[in-house]
């Protein structure tokens, strides 16, 4: 039987969302889908959140002060979005895909090695500590969640905002690890553009042929 190209992913730009109800429409449209239902990659940037994974320990939320923390279900530990973040979130059927969750995770830290490579920067992933990587900062936080056979959640680029809240918390369970962004690399800093070149680049890595 010839190779079947899947249809893209529609694309669905939000623009700046509340964490909370952004977190429940993913549940609810991965809860209501079909086999037939096409998958989406939601873009956006979100107001100010630390988010605690499933398994995530409290103690490394250090002082969250008038940022609301909440408990997710996704995996990893303590993250923030805010604004200036590009947060690109996958709601992929991965069965018809044919994808693996580590195909999954490494097409998301790869558009983001990808999508800075062409602003000339060089990142990198590290095996035991998912996300993405410059000089030993990190630029890209990754974290999903698999039910019914898709994903939700996604990945949260650093472009062009207040790294401050990151000193509150140890990122991703990590005491003392330093946080980075495009605008600190001398890279474009305009959020439209940076979640355009990220989407096309995600798009493409997730493209596949089915039988």
């Amino acid at each position: 039987m010839p190779l079947l190209p899947l249809t893209p992913p529609l694309v669905r730009k939000l623009g700046r969302v509340a964490y909370l109800p952004t977190w429940h429409a993913m549940q609810r449209f991965t809860d209501e889908r079909g086999p037939t239902t096409r998958d989406e990659l939601w873009v956006l940037e979100h107001d100010p959140v630390f988010t605690l994974g499933m398994n995530g320990d409290p103690a490394h939320v250090l002082a969250a002060g008038d940022t609301p923390v909440i408990k997710v279900d996704r995996g990893g530990q303590v993250t923030y979005h805010g604004p200036g973040q590009v947060v690109v979130y996958p709601l992929i059927d991965l069965r018809r895909a044919r994808l693996g969750v580590r195909d999954l995770v490494t097409a998301l830290e790869q558009s983001v090695i990808e999508c800075v490579a062409s602003y000339g920067i060089s990142a990198t992933r590290r095996p035991k500590a998912p996300g993405v990587y410059v000089q030993g900062a990190k630029i890209a936080s990754v974290g999903i969640r698999i039910r019914r056979g898709a994903s939700y959640h996604g990945i949260a680029l650093n472009v062009d905002m207040n790294l401050e809240p990151f000193q509150r918390i140890n990122p991703c369970g990590y005491e003392g690890l330093a946080i980075t962004q495009l605008a600190a690399l001398d890279a474009p800093n305009n959020l439209e553009r940076v979640a355009a070149d990220l989407v096309e680049v995600l798009q493409r890595l997730l493209s596949r042929t089915v039988p």
